[in-house]
């Protein structure tokens, strides 16, 4: 080798690495638990390697694209990072996509091997009848699942003696492709680097004083960027204890605080709204419960009260950001969650974020505009999409269809999608505005504002609620309360009352299926 290669090998920081250097530091500290599977730091390096010499057995080398269709499990942490470490992309999908959907994401990716939770494995061959078959077929089977003809089994996969691959890695090589939720269209492949990701672990490290002593639950779905790479990457880089749950029931991840001593837990605020309501709240011991993260949507004002009087321990952080930024943008901290409740905080270590008008300039303290990030994190744009990419990042700053303003205080306000943003009679209603004083109501459990057409106004502001257990709720009750706090254009045209809002598995609303699901009465 070239002393070019011996010093660019040497001075190696890629995501693949994270195990293996975590391992030396820590070799039988416990990394994750799954179940009844608990793996040390030296286990899960291993494992990492035989992973990755198996993806190499199986011919898949720098820049294939390996799916990954799965809930929670140790395999999918595993995958996580051997795929790096074998310099092959990484492509999660929602195991919640039918057959038609995971089709269109193999095919735009441009698949050639296929991982599969044994479970999904007939939407799995649903999708790849009308895509085509994968030449590389791994099913993740769990004990008494019976053999699948035309898989390969992951445990016998994993049992590889080859020793793994030793590619040559750069810092901008793709390593992985996320898909946004597509709750505006076809979702977009965005292509993350180990420069990317590796710089967003430092500044999620910082914003969220996370630390080795942490032992943290991850039971939002790991397809997605925020519990994959803000928490369970992060988990690994310090050498923490992750443990890994399938989905956040209340019940599991209560009493999962309580039998670990759960110091960390990220969720939206359905899912703490959730634990709040559960009667096993109040029957485990929580105070071990230091660090609580949200993001997805700010948390009302209401339930923030509510779990400073019910955890009085536990400190929270606003993690704010998206797929593009791999996923972290800005941090509000835990000073500030009272005095500046609904804030998205302040632009984390490794980012800037400025707010710009429709012509790109940026506009003063106060002043509405669509939110603008320059940082590492961010992507290298979309896969296949050229037109995409050059108007997210035109004028040398990432547009993130996100409305905010920055406050006399210089924390970050993000006020709606643009997407979202309800224009009624000549005026603009910020959807998030309407939603906190629903939140004031004490009968309102979930609420959810949005723009239907109307013939006059152009868009009617409505709302769906869903009322709180025992409460019977009316509309007059509810638009009696919004005109004490709103101007009358801002109150909702009308309610609909729901017993659920659709979300996507990160705990997004879908604000189109509302728009598509309802009409204005009359």
């Amino acid at each position: 080798m070239s002393l070019e290669d011996l010093v660019r090998s040497a001075r190696s920081q890629g995501l693949g690495d994270i195990p293996r250097r975590s391992a030396r530091r820590h070799p039988q500290k416990v990394a994750i638990i799954d179940g009844e599977i608990t793996l040390t730091f030296a286990e899960f390096d291993e494992l990492v390697d035989r992973a990755a010499a198996a993806l190499s057995d199986s011919g898949l080398g720098a820049g294939d694209r390996v799916a990954l269709l799965a809930r929670n499990c140790w395999q999918y942490a595993v995958l996580a990072f051997a795929t790096a470490r074998a310099a092959v992309v990484l492509v999660p999908l929602n195991f919640m996509l039918t057959a038609e959907e995971i089709a269109y994401i193999l095919g735009h990716c441009r698949a050639t091997g296929f991982i599969v939770e044994a479970a999904l494995v007939a939407v799995a061959e649903d999708a790849m009848r009308r895509t085509g078959k994968l030449s590389t077929r791994i099913a993740i089977r769990t004990t008494g699942t019976p053999a699948l003809p035309g898989w390969t089994d992951f445990a016998d996969w994993l049992a590889t003696t080859s020793s793994p691959p030793t590619p040559e890695i750069h810092d901008d090589q793709l390593l992985r492709v996320m898909y946004t939720s597509g709750t505006e269209s076809r979702p977009k492949g965005v292509m993350h680097t180990s420069r990317s990701l590796m710089w967003q672990y430092v500044s999620s490290i910082t914003a969220g004083s996370m630390s080795a002593d942490d032992v943290e639950i991850h039971s939002m779905p790991l397809y997605h960027c925020a519990q994959l790479d803000n928490f369970l990457a992060t988990d690994v880089y310090l050498g923490a204890t992750s443990i890994l749950l399938p989905r956040p029931d209340p019940e599991p991840v209560l009493r999962t605080i309580e039998r670990y001593s759960v110091t960390n837990y990220f969720a939206p605020p359905t899912v703490w709204i959730s634990l709040l309501r559960s009667p096993v709240f109040d029957q485990v011991d929580l105070s071990s419960l230091q660090k609580g993260y949200y993001g997805a949507s700010a948390m009302p004002t209401e339930i923030l009260h509510e779990i400073r009087e019910r955890l009085p321990g536990l400190q929270l952080w606003n993690f704010y950001g998206q797929t593009e930024i791999a996923p972290l943008a800005s941090a509000l901290g835990p000073a500030d969650q009272e005095a500046h409740a609904g804030a998205a905080g302040r632009p984390v270590l490794n980012v800037e974020t400025v707010i710009l008008d429709d012509t790109d300039t940026p506009v003063p303290t106060g002043a509405i505009g669509e939110i603008a990030h320059r940082s590492p994190h961010l992507m290298l744009g979309y896969l296949d999409d050229p037109l995409k990419s050059a108007e997210a990042f035109r004028g040398g700053w990432f547009h993130s269809g996100d409305l905010g303003f920055y406050d006399d205080a210089g924390f970050l306000h993000v006020v709606d999608r643009k997407k979202d943003m309800i224009k009624t009679g000549g005026e603009n209603v910020a959807s998030r505005e309407v939603e906190e004083v629903l939140y004031l109501h004490s009968g309102v459990e979930e609420a959810a504002v949005f723009g239907l057409v109307h013939p006059v106004w152009v868009e009617a502001v409505v709302a769906a609620v869903i009322p709180r257990a025992g409460v019977e709720l009316t509309e007059d009750d509810v638009l009696a309360h919004c005109r004490k706090h709103l101007a009358g254009f801002k109150t909702p045209k009308h309610i609909f009352f729901v017993s659920d809002l659709p979300k996507n598995p990160s705990g997004k609303l879908l604000k189109r299926d509302l728009r598509q699901r309802f009409s204005l009465p009359g």
